[in-house]
């Protein structure tokens, strides 16, 4: 498999869609085109195999699902990983002969896209840094009451910015990168100690990204009830994602509906407590200003 200019051209122009504010801002932009599971379709459909752009996909955003960039602090690129690290992944995967549903296969996907994400960090702030050459000519218009210039230093001259530091490095990196990752088959062979400790630190990664998410929703030790739940369901029922995500809904619905009886009921029984309480407390202090 290899990865033409055209193709290269193409993902490049998504790794600008996916991080430009044009599009949408973040909402469509950065958590939608960006985040891998998309991506992967993307790049699926791009080159011709829908079955292993998706494999890849799912396997890199395991890592990165919980994924956020507080205050323009990036740990890894979205875009990179996307664009550069799931085009290659395919290349390599279809060169070492895997199965593209294998554990070794995803794998191999979710080593390559840790590497380019770091990459792709470099990228980011290099964008971020010509941005800003952009808001001092904002600034400047402002200074001097030329309002209507605005519009270019929000959605004009940023292109440039995306263009030099994210159309260009993605669209050389596939094209040339493939060739390197197929180049790569005789100098690491399946059974070396580089491709098996690949495999290896690729099969802990999502364990960073599910340790990631659990900090962010787990506030006590209940929270991982529903958590290990879910994991139970499949391993046990051997149900598939879809089929536990409506499982766990019907739980969601039932829980908001004793939580709303309950709300109601304690509403009504202490309504006139309280303002019997309220009353009492009134009384009590009529009495004593009269007493004064």
């Amino acid at each position: 498999m290899t990865i033409s200019w055209f193709q290269a051209a193409i993902f490049g122009l998504f790794a600008c869609l996916c991080s430009n504010s044009c599009m949408a801002g973040q909402a469509v932009g950065n958590y939608t085109i960006g985040r891998p599971l998309v991506g992967g379709l993307v790049c699926g459909l791009v080159m011709g195999d829908l079955k292993l752009g998706i494999a890849c996909g799912v396997a890199m955003q395991l890592v990165y699902i919980a994924l956020v960039t507080p205050g323009g602090t990036v740990s890894a690129d979205v875009r990179a990983i996307s664009y550069i690290g799931i085009p290659l992944a395919m290349v390599a995967v279809v060169s070492q002969g895997l199965n593209p549903l294998s554990g070794s296969a995803a794998n191999l996907a979710k080593s390559i896209g840790t590497l380019v994400g770091t990459v792709g960090t470099v990228l980011f702030y290099a964008v971020a840094m010509m941005n800003l050459i952009w808001q001092s000519f904002g600034w400047k218009d402002v200074k001097e009451g030329k309002l209507n210039r605005l519009t270019a230093v929000n959605f004009g001259w940023p292109w440039l910015s995306h263009v030099v530091f994210s159309f260009l490095p993605t669209m050389i990196l596939t094209h040339y990168g493939a060739t390197a990752v197929t180049a790569l088959r005789t100098a690491l062979p399946m059974d070396g100690i580089a491709m098996k400790t690949l495999f290896t630190v690729g099969g802990m990664l999502p364990c960073v990204g599910i340790a990631i998410l659990l900090r962010q929703i787990v506030n006590n030790m209940a929270d991982f009830i529903p958590f290990f739940v879910g994991f139970t369901l499949c391993a046990s029922l051997h149900l598939n994602l879809v089929s536990v995500t409506v499982i766990s809904l019907l739980f969601a619905v039932i829980m908001y509906e004793i939580k709303m009886a309950q709300g109601s009921n304690g509403g009504s029984s202490n309504g006139p407590k309280a303002a019997a309480e309220a009353s009492g407390s009134g009384g009590s202090d009529d009495d004593e200003e009269e007493d004064i």
